[in-house]
């Protein structure tokens, strides 16, 4: 799921084989876990965990092996267990920006009983400006939400009800 003609969006979906509320539970909670923090972090500190606090106007950061944190951006709106916007407000430098405020959707879509499909859609790149062509590249192979997407639902299909 992309979109090729959007070039301020990039989206992605992904079936996770669990019902809709543990894959809510699994993205929203533990992120930590499937996130790879060892890589995917803009703080100075070594990353330990990922958090979305559960609430419109809740931080998403991250929290360092020395108890600091570093925002990534606002829970713009928390809808359990079907859908999450996030502003992500990382710059094209990977720094903070919190004025920048581009957004992450996502819905979790039951398919089936047991089965989950989950859609992110990244939008409102054309905030990073000049930098609006690399960065949906980024986010659309490179960093890739899909890889991302990927290791989430792998981690999901694992977790009991």
């Amino acid at each position: 799921m992309n979109a090729p003609n959007d070039p301020n969006s990039v989206k992605k979906m992904v079936y996770v084989q669990a019902p809709q509320e543990i894959a809510w539970r699994v993205f929203t909670e533990k992120m930590g876990a499937w996130w790879p923090l060892a890589f995917y972090k803009i703080g100075k500190a070594p990353a330990v965990d990922a958090v979305i606090e559960p609430h419109p106007g809740g931080r998403w950061y991250e929290r360092g092996n020395d108890g600091s944190t570093c925002d990534w951006g606002t829970v713009l709106a928390w809808e359990p267990y079907s859908r999450l916007l996030l502003s992500w407000d990382v710059s094209a430098d990977w720094q903070y920006d919190p004025l920048l405020k581009t957004e992450i959707e996502v819905r979790f879509i039951p398919d089936g009983t047991n089965a989950t499909r989950v859609e992110l859609e990244h939008r409102k790149l054309d905030r990073y400006g000049a930098r609006r062509d690399e960065m949906r590249r980024i986010y659309d192979t490179e960093g890739d939400w899909g890889r991302l997407l990927a290791a989430f639902a792998q981690l999901a299909a694992t977790v009991k009800q």
